[in-house]
């Protein structure tokens, strides 16, 4: 099924959830509703036209200038048993989830992705997006008493960690770049 008749199927079903859809892109995409987000998830999943069974990534994009965390799903369909199943995926698209950079809340759908479980993790601990009912909603790259979260854009590198110097890549002393 093509992108565009992914979101035909999708805005029929959930015409309140589907807060837009972008074809005209490398990267075709439709944005959720975030309340709505594990319910159409389950469908995405479930449903026998899409059978989008493999969750390739989750990604976390900062939207500084809108006060927003978008948290991007890569999902494809794969058929189990044939050769080279892995990358012939009959169902493509992405998910893209907008939340409140303070606060915001997402529910796992580690329960219904188990790939889902560390990627969830790393979004929580690199820009702060809280993942509801998510098994093990811990930190997963920073120490659990690390201050803020690292791939935010306006992150300040820490000058030291439990006596520890710190400096970038490029041997700065600045927190600012």
């Amino acid at each position: 099924m093509a992108p565009e008749e992914i979101a035909v199927l999708l805005k029929s079903t959930f015409s309140d959830g589907i807060l837009d859809a972008v074809m005209d892109s490398d990267h075709p995409h439709l944005v959720v509703a975030a309340a709505r987000w594990h319910e159409i998830a389950a469908f995405l999943r479930n449903d026998s036209r899409l059978r989008l069974n493999m969750l390739r990534c989750v990604s976390g994009v900062d939207r500084l200038a809108d006060d927003e965390i978008e948290v991007v799903y890569d999902l494809m369909s794969m058929t189990p048993g044939e050769p080279n199943a892995l990358w012939a995926g009959d169902n493509v698209i992405a998910i893209k989830v907008r939340v409140p950079r303070d606060g915001g809340h997402l529910p796992s759908v580690a329960d219904l992705w188990p790939a889902a479980d560390w990627h969830e993790r790393e979004a929580f601990d690199m820009f702060g997006v809280t993942f509801d009912g998510h098994p093990d909603h811990r930190r997963i790259l920073c120490p659990d008493d690390w201050v803020g979260y690292p791939l935010r854009k306006d992150y300040e590198y820490p000058l030291e960690y439990h006596g520890i110097p710190g400096t970038t890549e490029y041997g700065h002393t600045s927190p600012h770049h």
